[in-house]
This record gives structure tokens, C-alpha cells and sequence, in this order.
């Protein structure tokens, strides 16, 4: 008897575990955004204006309260390159930037924490068909936990930005001027092993046979 309790024992606790791991991978959802104060040309604007030549702005669109599930690629914002009285390279009448620097402050609204990237840029000319201007990007990620948070923390998610941003010209792109801040998003997923029907079967009838094996011994005694 004892030893048919202990079949039928092990045999419902692999059944109640095995029935818990049962299931699917299940994405989380991250909410952002990147419209926070600090976001801006020196943390402060969100339109830079040219120094020299032909008059031209570029203007940062941001990201507003974006869900999204994870892991996925995200936008973080946009750049919008206008100049219109540039020419083209050809005909040489175009706009100058100075070097600038932008921050771009990420609000992570489903864990309550904010990061920052700081981009630089050594400025450059633009015309019409043409743009100069490259922006890099400081830290890479944000997140997990802790990591490169001004507030808060991020928990498991990890916000990642795709290397440089090379703004496109004004007359250029789906969008003309305008420039796409390219990243991706992680975070914990609840991953769970699927069991075979068969494999379920077969325990199922383990644990019927450990039952009835003690109700025999218990009339045999």
C-alpha cells in the first residue's frame, strides 16, 4: 500500500506540474514615450536653425504615448529637414548647420522610469538633394534595472537605439526631409513548455493505475 501511494503521488504532482508549464510564450507590453521636458536641440528646443546660407530648420517630432509589444522595433520620433530655398548640390545654394547636440529623454511609463540618449552632431551643409548631417547616439541601451535611468527604474524592459541617425535631405524619403530615430524594445517574456497530449495521457492513466492499486491493497488487507 504504501509504495501504490507513493506511485500514485509522485503521479499527480508530475500531472500538476506538467499541466502548469502546459501553454504559450506570452509577450509583455511596454508603453513609452518621448515627448518628456529635456527632450530638444541642448535640451531645451525641439527646431534647430541653420547658421549659414539659405534659411533651414530641422524639427524633432516625438513619440507620444506609444504601446507596443516586445520584443519589437519601435520609432522614438522623428526629424524633419526643411530648407526651401536650397537648390541643388549642382547649382551650390544650400544651408549650413553648426555642430549641436540633442537629447532625446524616454519615459517608461509601464515601470514608472525615465532614461535619456544624448546625441552629437559636428553639423554640416544641406541642399535639396544632399545632407551632411550625421547624429550619434550616447548610451546605446536603457535598461534593465537600473542602467542609465535619470528616474525610476526600467525593470526587466531594455530600450536600445540602432546606432547613428544620418538625417535625410529635404527632398528625400517616403516623408520628404523627414528622418525616422530607429530602436528596439525588450522585455521579460513568460515563456511556458508546451506538453504533448500523449505525454499527458499516459500519466493520467499512471495516476488512475496508483488508485486503484490502493484501493486493492486496502481490501486485500
Amino acid at each position: 500500500m504504501q509504495n501504490s501511494f507513493r506511485i500514485n503521488t509522485l503521479a499527480a504532482a508530475t500531472l500538476l506540474s506538467l499541466g502548469a508549464l502546459a501553454g504559450n510564450t506570452v509577450a509583455a507590453t511596454v508603453s513609452f514615450n518621448t515627448n518628456a521636458a529635456g527632450t530638444g536641440f541642448g535640451g531645451t528646443s525641439l527646431t534647430l536653425n541653420s547658421t549659414s546660407g539659405q534659411a533651414a530648420t530641422l524639427k524633432f517630432i516625438a513619440a507620444l504615448n506609444v504601446v507596443t509589444a516586445t520584443p519589437s522595433n519601435v520609432n522614438y520620433g522623428n526629424f524633419t529637414l526643411v530648407c526651401t530655398t536650397c537648390s541643388t548640390q549642382t547649382l551650390g545654394s544650400g544651408s549650413t548647420f553648426a555642430p549641436f547636440s540633442f537629447s532625446m529623454v524616454v519615459t517608461d511609463v509601464t515601470d514608472g522610469a525615465t532614461g535619456k540618449f544624448t546625441g552629437t552632431s559636428s553639423g554640416g551643409t544641406v541642399f535639396s538633394d544632399l545632407s551632411g548631417i550625421n547624429i550619434s547616439w550616447l548610451p546605446l541601451t536603457l535598461g534593465p534595472g537600473a542602467s542609465n535611468a535619470l528616474t525610476g527604474n526600467f525593470g526587466p524592459t531594455t530600450f536600445a537605439i540602432g546606432g547613428p541617425t544620418n538625417i535625410v535631405a529635404p527632398n528625400s524619403g517616403a516623408v520628404p526631409g523627414q528622418t525616422t530615430v530607429e530602436g528596439f524594445v525588450t522585455s521579460a517574456t513568460i515563456t511556458t513548455i508546451p506538453v504533448p497530449g500523449a505525454a499527458l495521457f499516459m500519466l493520467s492513466g499512471l495516476a488512475l493505475f496508483g488508485v486503484v492499486r490502493a484501493r486493492r491493497s486496502q481490501a486485500a488487507g
